[in-house]
């Protein structure tokens, strides 16, 4: 495809990005902490800890996982936790101690747990100790050699962090986890590495440093290899796209998007470091008006988020009462816009949402709207510097400018391949490297690039993948259920939402047993919302049941 979308560049954009300076992510990391030393990084909690703080702590950490429990380089190491301060630390000490990082979602049921645990042989964890109740379930069934187990207060001074932990345990009724044998805290690791000196591990850009799970659309989640160097092509690529809009060592990120979810780790762990700015964590943005709090507490320049939360803000009150005078960026990827909750926040906040596309396997970005955007355009921009995209039909043949197919993306930033999977990673990708998205879009004539539709069955809920075949696998397992099938319908809240088509076997189960059910197995955003039973579901010739002639029939007023 001839690169049009280059005449829609901003001046200062280069067509292409250099080969990174940075050998690896821990070389970048490390040179970015003495340059910022002093300027804070994270706040959480009210408490802030400096770029210097968090390059000591990281190190400590990488130095315990390297003499005390002999980790090696390449070996797995899960990360179980919302944004708190310890997010970082642990990460960046992961990746020091040339290790693999892999992130969990804290909120996995033991099912979806045990099956990222195993797929990718981790042999430690750090996980908070509000989670721990779900490893405990599982730990029996995975090759886990070594517990970490953090609190919430653990990195917050005392008495605050006491307070902060005695909340958790009593008002949550949290199950201690210090009964899980051979656990080590935290906070002696920390006080314990601090004696250890860390020794150098040599790490190139073709090294490991993520595996990033996105649900597979067998309803697997697969492992995106994602190198230390595909990480520093996104970072350099984004921030070349930024220019000087943003100013070292003068800005205030909101993070209220968890960090182990890609969009957040690459934009606000990786992006925002490279330009000195203070990332706020907020560990739980459902709590709309403890959020609103906090945005009332800091002078915040720039905000990363999805649309339900940008959503759910301009519905909260006190929220269009902010001071937004500084306020200069608020980025939005994770799932689309909509129209509606765009203008509203621009009429609210004076700027516009920049909406950007990417995916797990392009760590994440693709494309991104200009940042001198007056207004929303239902677009999500242009390919990065050093991405090409093209648009393919079912034979695979490029489509012309202006007509749709699936989108197609190649450059430094997408991924090696699936972890283990040499077959999926065959039906995603090319010979040459370019990545099929399962996205249908085209291309205008300005080189900015539309999404229409999604070609694979996913349901994208509040930014997160929700892949049919699993939710359907744990519907089939109520004893109740013959058949099951799932589709994504609208959603005012979230984008879309996740309904069941149900046969059932004698006796049609109860909605709140096939809820319950569900609640037991899947994270709550994979949970259905709504359930139509049905005497018999629509199937091809072969048998398959077909969810597309299911979303054919829902009423108009959901399309």
């Amino acid at each position: 495809m001839e690169k049009i979308w280059l005449k829609s560049y901003p001046s200062y954009v280069p067509e292409t990005i250099a080969p990174s300076e940075y050998t690896s992510i821990c070389d970048f990391f490390t040179r970015m902490c003495s340059e910022f030393n002093r300027l804070p990084a994270y706040s959480n909690f009210g408490h802030s800890l400096s770029y210097g703080d968090i390059d000591q702590l990281s190190a400590a950490f990488a130095a315990y996982l390297q003499q005390t429990l002999q980790l090696k380089k390449g070996d797995r190491v899960a990360l179980m936790m919302p944004n708190l301060l310890q997010y970082p630390v642990a990460l960046f000490g992961v990746l020091r101690a040339g290790l693999v990082a892999v992130n969990v979602n804290p909120l996995y049921t033991a099912r979806e747990l045990a099956h990222q645990l195993r797929d990718s042989e981790a042999c430690a964890i750090v996980i908070v100790e509000n989670f721990a109740h779900t490893l405990e379930k599982v730990l029996p069934e995975v090759p886990m050699q070594h517990v970490i187990i953090t609190r919430l207060g653990d990195m917050l001074p005392r008495p605050r962090g006491w307070l902060i932990d005695l909340a958790a345990r009593y008002i949550k009724r949290m199950i201690p986890a210090w009964h899980i044998k051979n656990t080590l805290p935290l906070r002696r690791i920390l006080a314990e590495g601090r004696q250890l000196k860390l020794q150098h591990v040599d790490v190139q850009q073709d090294d490991l440093a993520f595996l990033q799970y996105t649900g597979g659309t067998t309803g697997i989640a697969k492992g995106a290899m994602l190198t230390h160097g595909n990480m520093l092509a996104n970072l350099a690529q984004i921030k070349a796209w930024l220019g000087d809009t943003i100013k070292p060592g003068e800005e205030v990120v909101i993070t209220p998007l968890p960090l182990y979810h890609i969009f957040s780790l690459t934009a606000n762990c990786m992006v925002f470091i490279a330009l000195g700015t203070h990332n706020v964590l907020i560990t739980n943005p459902r709590d709309l008006r403890g959020f609103v709090k906090t945005l009332q507490a800091y002078p915040f320049s720039i905000m990363t988020g999805v649309n339900t939360l940008y959503n759910g803000l301009l519905n909260t009150p006190g929220f269009a009462q902010l001071d937004f005078s500084r306020l200069k960026l608020a980025i939005a990827g994770g799932m689309a816009v909509q129209k509606t909750v765009a203008e509203r926040w621009q009429q609210t906040t004076g700027i516009p949402l920049l909406e950007g596309y990417g995916l797990t396997e392009t760590s994440p970005v693709v494309c991104v709207n200009r940042v001198d955007l007056e207004q929303f355009t239902a677009s999500i921009g242009l390919p990065l510097p050093s991405t090409e995209v093209c648009f393919r039909d079912e034979q695979g043949q490029e489509q012309p400018l202006g007509e749709s197919g699936e989108l197609w993306v190649h450059g430094p930033q997408v991924m090696r391949g699936y972890w283990n999977r040499p077959e999926d990673t065959a039906n995603a990708m090319d010979s040459e490297g370019w990545f099929a998205t399962g996205d249908i879009g085209y291309m205008d004539d300005e080189g900015y690039v539309r999404i229409i539709d999604r070609k694979k069955d996913m349901i994208l809920v509040s930014g997160f993948n929700v892949y049919p075949n699993e939710v359907e696998d744990v519907l089939v397992s109520h004893p109740q259920v013959l058949e099951a099938a799932v589709i994504g319908v609208p959603s005012e809240q979230s984008g879309e939402s996740v309904k069941a088509f149900i046969v059932p076997r004698d006796e049609a189960p109860t909605q709140q047993s096939l809820i319950d059910h569900c609640r037991q197995n899947l994270t709550a955003y994979k949970v259905p919302r709504a359930f139509e039973f049905r005497s018999e579901l629509p199937k091809s010739n072969v048998g398959k049941i077909l969810r597309r002639a299911l979303r054919d029939s829902e009423p108009a007023s959901h399309h």
